[in-house]
C-alpha cells in the first residue's frame, strides 16, 4: 500500500463534521509533504474542506447540501486542553440564539475563559474573546452563559432589553433553587449592573429569600440603565436602581 494511500484510509476513518489537523492524523512526522499534497487534492476534490490555515473537515452531507461543523467543534481545540479539560466555553451570539433570544446567526464566535487572547479567525468565522474571572468548569457553563447574557444584554441584536429579560425570566424560571443558589454565588465575579438585574429577576420570580445578600452588595446610589424605561417586565425595578 502506498503512502498516499494510507494517509487516504486514514482520513476517511475521520467522522463527517469534523475538525482535524495534520498533527490529529497521528501519521509519521517525515510524511508532512505527502499529506500536505494528499489533503490539497482532496480539498480539490470536494472530499475535504478547507476551514483555515491548518484545519480541514469533512463535510457532513444532507438534504439541503453540504453542512459545516458545528461551532463547538470549530473551537474545540480552544475551549478543551489536549486532556480533554474544560478550559472555556461559547458565549455571546450562538448561545443567544441557542436561549432563543434571537434568530440572528452571526458570524462571530464568542468564546470565554480565564485566559485573556487575542482576536482570531477561523475560517469565515472571527473568534472573540471574553475574560471570565470566575472557575471555569463543565458543571458551571450553564449559569455563567445566563450571567454572561445579563452582561451584556443590550448588545443582543434583533430584539430590545425588556424582550430579553421575558426570556431570560422564563428560563431561570425552570432552574432548581439549588441551581438559582449557584447562579446567585458565580454573579458574584461580575460587574454591580449583572448583579442589579439578576437579583431583580429572581425578586420577581419569588426568591426575594435569598437575594438580600446580592443587594447588600450594591451602592444605593448607583443607578444601572438598561433602558426599560416605563416598561413593566419587572415590577420592582426601582428596589435595584434599575433604569
Amino acid at each position: 500500500m502506498t503512502i498516499a494511500q494510507k494517509i487516504e484510509d486514514r482520513i476517511n476513518l475521520i467522522a463527517d463534521g469534523t475538525v482535524f489537523s495534520i498533527d490529529d492524523l497521528g501519521l509519521p512526522n517525515d510524511w508532512w509533504e505527502n499529506i500536505r499534497v494528499k489533503l490539497s487534492r482532496m480539498v480539490g476534490k470536494g472530499i475535504v474542506q478547507k476551514l483555515s490555515k491548518g484545519k480541514f473537515y469533512k463535510p457532513q452531507k444532507s438534504a439541503f447540501g453540504l453542512l459545516k461543523p458545528s461551532l463547538r467543534e470549530i473551537v474545540k481545540d480552544i475551549i478543551y486542553d489536549k486532556d480533554g479539560k474544560t478550559t472555556g466555553y461559547l458565549t455571546g451570539y450562538s448561545i443567544w440564539n441557542d436561549m432563543g433570544l434571537t434568530t440572528q446567526v452571526a458570524s462571530i464566535i464568542m468564546i470565554a475563559s480565564n485566559k485573556r487572547r487575542n482576536p482570531t479567525k477561523r475560517g469565515m468565522y472571527s473568534i472573540r474573546f471574553v475574560f471570565q474571572p470566575a472557575a471555569v468548569t463543565k458543571d458551571n457553563i450553564p449559569f455563567l452563559q445566563i450571567l454572561d447574557t445579563i452582561k451584556f444584554i443590550k448588545d443582543i441584536p434583533d430584539t430590545n432589553v425588556a424582550q430579553s429579560v421575558l426570556t431570560l425570566k422564563s428560563l431561570i424560571g425552570n432552574l432548581q433553587k439549588d441551581d438559582v443558589k449557584k447562579l446567585l454565588r458565580l454573579s458574584a465575579k461580575y460587574p454591580p449592573r449583572v448583579k442589579a438585574l439578576l437579583g431583580a429577576i429572581l425578586d420577581n420570580l419569588g426568591y426575594e429569600d435569598i437575594t438580600s445578600d446580592l443587594n447588600d452588595t450594591l451602592n444605593p446610589g448607583t443607578k444601572y440603565k438598561f433602558g426599560l424605561g416605563s416598561t413593566h417586565v419587572l415590577l420592582n425595578k426601582e428596589k435595584w436602581n434599575i433604569e
